[in-house]
């Protein structure tokens, strides 16, 4: 069943028409791709955040009940995962988050929620927004989030990031203290990286730890990463995966599928040596730090 469940992390691009119509286009896996109906739902989302201007409200969504559903549905499913795979500091934020299961939350609503706690606000995205924009924004504690649900047709489902990714997976994070402040330092490093390779590096760290980090629970390997937790499939796949040791020049430099469950994770041993590791590389990495990190992972392949 878990490839029914399977959860890529590609972005539709979004395009505007001569006449201002927004189009999404949905990959060739898409189980939207022949459904008018969602595509035109899909350009009228993205609209909405394309017409946002910062400052001003965040765009509010009339969620239909079969969107309402979906996120029900997928919910319901996660809870136990959780449950079963979510390392305690992930479950203490979602307890103290209190997300909404019965309908889908607006983003000011999440930004209701989590701003008390951490100090997280979230901001409308129409799909992929640039590295630097992305990373700068998590550098002010500002999380860029589509709002989009997946195709009804599959509602475990997803080829790319939507909603339920962005807010069940990231939001749960930032709602703990301590993974906010990993991934505000994340950030912040890219504000002070002048090279496009430095701050790919930095992604890259954050990739195999904030999106697709594990961690020891005592004698058990758990989950913290937002892209396994919003993952019905990859939550089950996840501890039979090749598991190395937190290493930075390997974080940095391993080419990895964004399509398909990642074949190789690193593994902290607690929060706090995964503080040790990679928030202080995070905070404290320059271009010359990152350049030699890449340099030193060449040399030994």
């Amino acid at each position: 069943m878990s490839a029914v469940f399977e959860e890529g992390q590609l972005y539709s691009a979004v395009t505007t028409d001569a006449d201002g119509t927004v189009q999404v286009h949905l990959a060739d896996n898409h189980p939207g791709l022949a459904d008018p109906a969602y595509l035109a739902r899909r350009g009228e989302i993205a609209a909405a955040a394309l017409a946002h201007r910062p400052g001003a409200p965040l765009p509010v969504i009339d969620y239909t009940a079969e969107e309402h559903g979906i996120w029900r549905t997928v919910c319901t499913e996660l809870a136990p995962k959780h449950e079963r795979y979510a390392h305690p500091e992930f479950l203490a934020g979602k307890a103290a988050l209190g997300l909404p299961t019965d309908h889908v939350p607006q983003l000011a609503e999440v930004t209701a929620l989590l701003e008390p706690l951490t100090g997280w606000s979230y901001t409308a995205a129409p799909g992929l927004v640039p590295l630097r924009d992305f990373y700068g924004d998590l550098g002010r504690r500002v999380f860029n989030s589509t709002q989009y649900l997946r195709h009804g047709s599959q509602p475990l489902y997803t080829p790319e990031p939507d909603i339920l990714h962005e807010v069940v997976g990231h939001g749960n994070q930032l709602a703990s203290p301590r993974f906010a402040a990993i991934t505000e330092a994340a950030g912040q490093a890219s504000l002070r990286l002048e090279s496009d390779e430095a701050v790919k590096f930095v992604a890259d760290v954050f990739w195999f730890s904030m999106e697709f980090g594990v961690m020891a629970d005592g004698d058990a390997l758990k989950a913290y990463g937002a892209g396994i937790l919003s993952s019905y499939g990859e939550m089950d796949e996840f501890g039979h995966m090749e598991i190395r040791p937190l290493d930075l020049h390997q974080m940095g430099t391993l080419n990895y599928d964004i399509t398909s469950y990642q074949p190789v994770l690193f593994r902290a041993e607690s929060v706090q040596h995964l503080e040790d590791v990679v928030g202080q590389f995070f905070a404290t990495v320059d271009d010359d730090l990152a350049a030699r990190l890449r340099a030193e992972a060449a040399a030994t392949v």
